[in-house]
């Protein structure tokens, strides 16, 4: 901590010596507000026309400009708003009050957001909007979808804790149902559908607005999210002239150090911003080291009036240790009693060999860099067209263990904890997984690594083109249309990378998968035979995903009442190609299409200026993720899953709002229904072995509903308050057919022994009964309280509780309950204690010479309250400190900011 105090204070002395001197400028001054609500606009730009000079307001709409001449037009922009000019023919100090500027859903974007861009009072959907500042205020130790926890329905956790290992919940709708989208191009995982929030940790740095449109939204792509679309909005033509350096130290040695710059909109023209950043520090808990870089370029030439370019670059390439071994509540105790790891922090899977050098099981390096170009056409004073294609190019991987199953182990054996049950199979006195146990036994085995390490590699590329044409028919009514094509393939493969101490590793499963597959090239012999680092294990396939779709919406805009109807048809086409449990006669498998569609429509009725109303519905028929619900298992297998179907979505949503000069109230209520999910639960059977399985289920449904209501009071410009509070009612509806497999693909007998087959009649099959059972890992009843404190133009304190109630455990059941024929009852799932923590702010912006700076702290968890923030239930019914285990959330953490804009 000695070293950080000294980097981070040489670090601001190196920034005051540097500062040059600026030339002494007239000032125009003033806020910038919503004409109808009244509200902030908070990064909205301001900028002298036909120069490079501008600013952007804050977070209080406040905006401050250095102008070097009179009798110029300044120009206001906002992403969503008619574009306003204003000569200025003053000299020396403006202020020009407040200006208010009109939503318009008709403009010229300097980025492609087929995700529409909400506006209060207008669109019909529940609609939260987080602004650059914002982030810059609160974010701390946290991470991005932690930003969003005070949002109504909206619910994030940190999971295990590694860096970027965060989860992000939607009106009880995980990751792999929300869409998150940046600059209007999809960043869901094309074969399941969720989103790795550590490839994309670098976005907070370069965001200008984040805005959550909870529901289904009013999302132009062709096949929208179910829980609702997060759509972030980076820096581009806006950006002003200049740059920013900062420095960042936290808890537990944490550092990051960033710097970008802009050009500003050169007079020709141009326009670019480059940012950099690194962050490394040794994690909260035990063992969690991680280093994440983040850059991102912007070029961007405004053609001429009618057309304008840009070009992006971003990515977040990141190396982290993880903690995926959740303990029983038991197990937790008993980490601190005995081995004395404080405060939650224990890592199961912390370890090193007999060298002493550090191993893990558990360990992941990523970088998804996406490259995007963009062609804005203005056609004419009606007509637009917006143009993206985009390049996303995944490598990385992360640590598989792989055990010799034929002679009794399991890469089961790696893992720290065993279903929450702490593996002591290895482990020393300190708590440390003792990795130096298995070389000991790899030496003395005569066939070989009994346990060897495999790098678990995902790779993809995926190819983009997004198009949206935009026009106006008479004066009320706008039409949007457009298309959206994605080629995507995932290539998956684990090669051996560490034999610990063995000469070779003998595959045990791969000739009883061939010979499940029907290959001729099944030869029990197989099992026998001698694989070395870099040769392949467990799995080697691609999985291909072809989307095409198109989508159109119209709205209805005049005096107080908007509407529009939207809808959109998509073609689904998934195959696999696997190169090692099929011959080269049989690798490709055959194709399986699913065609979907939405059909959408809502009102907004403005009653008065400061009453509205509104209502949205909607119907999406969905196909089923390429990972679960189109192959029996993606793994290994070309088996088509024949009860497969498209999912289909019902949606209800009212709502009304209120505003004032200081108070602005939303309440809306909600009603989803989701048929047909496709979902794989796993578990462990209850034999010797506790053998793992799967569970590949069809005709799942759940209903999910609630009521929402967030506010925001100013009674008096120094002050501002927020709240929020969110219930729901979120059960699944139905009775359930579910397939077991083991984690090879292989089918499984009741006994946990193979089946002769998938279409066998020894295969389990079972009816598991889940109507009634509350949906786990989100809390069900949310609130939030903030407090903002402007102590005059310079200092910021702010304070938020949070709350979360009615959290319940995932649902699961016992491998002994897998009887062929039998139904499977669920018992309601374990309710998580209620918790809340209380997070702190503050900042203090001053001047460097002639630079602006800003020092900024953050406390999270203030009261260092330790809670549980996800768990699970693995044996039906069974509640106890012993059976149910969990992740607890993170005690106090703490980090400090300097930053100079220059």
């Amino acid at each position: 901590m000695k070293n950080q105090l000294k980097h981070f204070l040489l670090f601001a002395v190196l920034v005051i010596f540097g500062t040059a001197t600026a030339v002494a400028q007239a000032t125009l001054k003033g806020k910038i507000v919503d004409a109808e609500s009244n509200e902030p606009l908070i990064g909205a730009t301001v900028s002298v026309k036909g120069s490079t000079e501008g600013s952007v307001t804050d977070i209080d709409g406040v905006f401050s400009l250095k102008i070097t001449t009179s009798g110029t037009t300044v120009e206001f922009k906002y992403l969503g708003y008619k574009t306003k000019t204003m000569k200025i023919t003053q000299k020396g100090t403006v202020d020009l009050g407040t200006v208010s500027m009109e939503a318009d859903s008709h403009v010229l974007n300097d980025v492609v957001v087929t995700s529409s861009i909400a506006v209060a009072r207008k669109t019909p959907v529940a609609v939260s909007s987080v602004a650059m500042d914002f982030i810059e205020e609160k974010l701390g130790t946290q991470e991005f979808p932690e930003i969003l926890k005070s949002t109504p329905g909206v619910h994030a956790n940190k999971d295990g804790g590694g860096y970027g290992d965060s989860e992000i919940y939607m009106r009880g709708f995980g990751n792999e149902n929300i869409a998150v989208m940046v600059n209007g191009v999809p960043m869901n995982d094309m074969e399941w559908g969720g989103v790795y929030w550590s490839n994309w940790s670098g976005l907070t740095d370069v965001t200008r607005t984040m805005q959550t449109q909870r529901g289904l939204g009013a999302s132009k792509v062709s096949a929208p999210s179910v829980g609702g679309t997060i759509n972030i909005i980076t820096q581009s033509l806006e950006s002003k002239k200049g740059g920013t350096v900062s420095y960042s130290l936290g808890n537990d040695g944490m550092n990051k150090i960033l710097f970008s710059v802009s050009t500003g909109l050169t007079k020709s023209g141009w326009a670019m911003t480059l940012l950099g950043s690194k962050n490394w520090g040794n994690g909260y808990a035990q063992g969690l080291d991680f280093e994440g870089y983040n850059y991102f370029l912007n070029v961007s030439k405004r053609l001429n009036d009618a057309h304008q370019l840009s070009f992006t670059v971003f990515g977040a390439p990141q190396t982290h240790y993880q903690r995926n071994g959740a303990l029983t509540i038991a197990d937790w105790k008993m980490t601190e009693e005995v081995y004395g790891i404080k405060n939650y922090k224990y890592n199961s899977t912390y370890g090193f060999d007999n060298e002493g050098r550090r191993r893990t099981s558990e360990y992941n390096s990523y970088h998804k860099p996406q490259i995007s170009l963009n062609h804005q056409w203005q056609i004419d004073d009606k007509s637009s067209l917006s143009t993206v294609a985009y390049v996303s190019i995944g490598r990385g991987y992360g640590y598989s263990g792989q055990g010799n199953e034929y002679y009794g182990y399991s890469y089961q054996d790696w893992k720290g904890a065993n279903y929450g049950v702490l593996q002591t199979k290895f482990r020393n006195p300190d708590g440390t997984f003792d990795y130096g146990a298995i070389q000991d036994i790899n030496a003395e085995s005569e066939y070989g690594s009994m346990l060897a390490m495999s790098l678990s590699k995902n790779y993809h590329n995926w190819y983009g083109l997004l198009s949206t044409y935009t026009t106006k028919f008479g004066k009320y009514i706008d039409f949007y249309g457009g298309v959206d094509f994605r080629y995507y393939k995932g290539t998956h493969t684990n090669e051996i990378s560490d034999l610990y101490g063995g000469q070779y590793f003998m595959d045990s499963t791969r000739g009883d998968v061939l010979a499940e597959n029907n290959i001729a090239a099944a030869d029990p012999m197989w099992k026998y035979e001698k694989l070395g680092v870099g040769d392949v294990v467990y799995r080697d396939y691609d999985g291909h995903v072809m989307q095409e779709g198109a989508f159109f919406q119209s709205e209805f805009n005049k005096d107080k009442l908007s509407a529009f109807v939207a809808g959109s048809l998509s073609n689904t086409t998934y195959w696999r190609y696997d190169r090692l449990f099929y011959d080269k006669a049989h690798a490709k498998s055959d194709k399986v299409s699913f065609l979907g569609f939405t059909a959408k429509g809502g009102a907004n009725y403005n009653i008065t200026e400061n009453h509205n109303v509104f209502f949205n519905l909607g119907y999406i028929s969905r196909a089923p993720k390429f990972s679960y619900g189109a192959f029996m298992q993606a793994n290994a297998s070309h088996a088509i899953n024949k009860d497969a179907k498209n999912e289909k979505v019902l949606s209800f949503e009212l709502g009304y709002g209120f505003r004032n000069s200081w108070l602005t109230a939303n309440v809306n209520a909600y009603w989803t229904k989701w048929l047909d999910k496709a979902m794989t639960k796993s578990g462990q059977l209850d034999n010797q072995e506790r053998t793992e399985y799967y569970m590949n289920m069809t005709g799942v449904n759940a209903l999910h509903k609630g009521v929402e209501l967030d506010v925001k009071v100013t009674p008096v410009k120094w002050l501002d308050i927020t709240g929020m509070f969110s219930l729901g009612d979120w059960k699944w509806d139905s009775n359930a057919t579910g397939y077991a497999y083991d984690d090879k693909g292989m089918p499984l007998k009741e006994d946990g022994t193979q089946a002769s087959g998938i279409a066998a009649p020894d295969h389990v099959s079972a009816s598991i009964n889940l109507k009634g059972v509350r949906v786990g890992g989100s809390a069900q009843t949310t609130a939030a309280l903030g407090a903002t404190f402007k102590i005059g133009k310079s200092i910021r304190v702010g304070a938020d509780w949070t709350y979360y109630g009615r959290n319940y455990a995932y649902y699961s059941f016992s491998g002994s309950n897998l009887k062929l024929g039998q139904e499977i009852s669920i018992a309601e799932p374990w309710k998580v204690p209620a918790a809340s923590q209380i997070d702190m702010n503050a900042s203090y912006r001053f001047k460097l010479g002639k630079l602006d700076a800003t020092l900024s702290g953050n406390v999270n968890n203030l009261l260092d309250y330790q809670y549980i923030s996800k768990a699970y239930n693995p044996k039906s019914g069974v509640v106890s400190e012993e059976t149910i285990y969990c992740y607890y959330a993170f005690g106090r953490t703490y980090s400090l900011r300097l930053r100079v804009n220059f």
